[in-house]
């Protein structure tokens, strides 16, 4: 997985009745675009996020 800053990232729910959660990228700590980033999610929370196989990164669209 490779991410750029500004990427959103989605989470898609483990369980039944687990809701997806997006989020956007707002740091990426290695020069390779690995995880973990740093994402803000929609709900205002920021943390440390390394995806997991549920995750995928959806790119900003260049101009």
């Amino acid at each position: 997985m490779h991410a750029n800053v500004g990427d959103r990232l989605i989470v898609e729910g483990a369980h039944v009745g687990d809701s997806r959660r997006e989020g956007v990228i707002t740091q990426v700590r290695h020069d390779d675009h690995t995880p973990p980033y740093t994402v803000r999610w929609q709900d205002g929370h920021e943390g440390l996020v390394f995806p997991g196989p549920d995750a995928r990164i959806l790119p900003t669209k260049s101009s």
